[in-house]
């Protein structure tokens, strides 16, 4: 019997399937439309294609960068590491219509190089993007952009990432499996 049969599994309630589906880091995005910017803490969103390489995202229409991101039509994707972790609940915890999220978490606004938007200096990635595609906004509070520029630190190649399973518990990216060799080259 393979460890995990159906015999061995339980039911999962709904509301908890992203805990096994979450698909990437806990990223911050950075928004800034007339002078106003924001930063906010996202743990859904996914890439839909990589050339272009396509970015997509939910953005509450109640959260402050929903107008922001949706008005100047552009953000960056800014990818923390353990390291920021403090700051990416304070973050998600605060609201921008309040404080200036940059200057309370002492985080260093990074400009960009293809958008207005500035990035998180202090992230081991950014990526900039503009928004592609508006029709799922209004209905389903669905941004799809391209990215257009990124940047990483060269080091640590694999970096500590957050992954956020709900309940206030994150997971950590952890030991890295190499399996390059398997892969066919157009699948890679």
């Amino acid at each position: 019997m393979h460890k995990y049969e159906r015999a061995n599994q339980a039911e999962v309630p709904l509301d908890r399937a992203r805990r096994y589906l979450e698909p990437g880091p806990v990223v911050l995005v950075s928004s800034e439309h007339e002078g106003e910017r924001n930063l906010m803490t996202m743990g859904w969103h996914m890439i839909l294609s990589f050339t272009p390489s396509l970015f997509g995202c939910l953005i509450s229409a109640g959260n402050h960068s929903f107008e922001l991101v949706r008005k100047s039509r552009e953000c960056v994707i800014n990818v923390p590491t353990t390291a920021l972790t403090d700051e990416v609940v304070g973050i998600g915890n605060s609201s921008g219509r309040e404080i200036d999220k940059f200057t309370h978490f002492n985080l260093t606004p990074e400009p960009s190089d293809k958008i207005t938007t500035p990035g998180v200096r202090e992230c081991y990635a950014n990526f900039e993007c503009r928004l592609l595609d508006d029709s799922m906004i209004e209905r389903h509070n669905f941004f799809l952009f391209e990215i257009v520029a990124g940047r990483a630190a060269t080091t640590p190649e694999y970096p500590e990432t957050l992954h956020y399973t709900g309940d206030g518990v994150f997971m950590v990216a952890g030991e890295i499996i190499d399996r390059h060799q398997q892969f066919l080259p157009q699948m890679l």
